[in-house]
């Protein structure tokens, strides 16, 4: 097993394409353990399939979770503040979220986007837990709905980042983390990862966002927790630090974002 201990910020647990390990869930958690990743928070994306999500976090004493509606379910139901607050006193579960805006995907939905959004950050607020947040395309509602709704209270990752570097900044500005995904490299990322050298160590996390976006060399094949390894070696070049510091740094920051995690 390795020394290092890697934390995925961000991974889809129940999700997952388990066919390289002949569909042996417990045998992709060993895989992971080997890899040297010693925490991980399981992502919900819609109320439907939460349960799923909660259920794995009770199972594994190094998985929590997050409960929330990507801005993509829209099929799911709408998010009531009181549900959100309701299921995140769950001992496991640690953010809320993943909520955001998507209008590379759904430009054209960008009113029930920011209504879900909304409940989102007033949930944030009323429980005091981080925001998980998706954004792509919609830097400027983004940042806005986040200074209206959240006024200096709410924290929280905008998670898979790869807006631009003045983004990062902003929401640094508002006592956001920036997370680093199997993106940072792909051949095509190099605007990303100027910004990712340009931004604070101590405001970077590390994840795979799997199922999807595998690092190379692994790029096209269904993504692990495991993977997070190629993902800190490629942060940790750009970076001009080694793996273990890089390691070290971004599990502590997780620590410090999910306080109610325990390490």
């Amino acid at each position: 097993m390795s020394d290092v201990a890697f934390v995925d910020s961000h991974c889809h647990l129940d999700r997952l394409n388990l066919d390289a390990h002949n569909g042996d869930f417990d045998a992709m958690m060993a895989a992971t353990a080997e890899a040297g990743v010693s925490h991980m928070l399981c992502i919900g994306v819609d109320l439907e399939s939460f349960p799923d999500v909660q259920a794995l976090a009770e199972q594994h004493d190094h998985v929590y979770a997050s409960v929330g509606v990507h801005p993509l379910y829209k099929e799911s139901r709408e998010p009531q503040v009181s549900e959100l607050v309701e299921r995140a006193a769950h001992p496991k579960v640690v953010a809320i979220g993943e909520t955001g805006l998507d209008y590379f995907y759904a430009k054209e939905q960008r009113d029930w986007q920011q209504r879900y959004f909304v409940a989102h950050i007033q949930a944030a607020r009323e429980t005091g837990l981080p925001l998980v947040i998706h954004t792509r395309g919609a830097k400027d509602d983004t940042l806005a709905l986040l200074r209206e709704h959240g006024q200096g209270q709410v924290r929280g990752v905008l998670h898979c980042f790869t807006e631009d570097l003045d983004m990062a900044q902003q929401a640094i500005d508002l006592g956001f983390y920036i997370s680093i995904s199997g993106i940072i490299t792909f051949r095509n990322a190099e605007t990303l990862r100027d910004t990712v050298k340009a931004l604070p160590l101590e405001r970077l996390l590390i994840e795979t966002d799997s199922p999807w976006l595998a690092p190379v060399p692994f790029r096209g094949k269904p993504n692990e927790p495991r993977y997070v390894a190629q993902v800190a070696e490629c942060v940790a070049e750009l970076k001009g630090v080694g793996v273990d510091e890089l390691a070290r740094i971004t599990r502590d920051n997780f620590f410090t974002l999910f306080n109610k995690a325990q390490p």
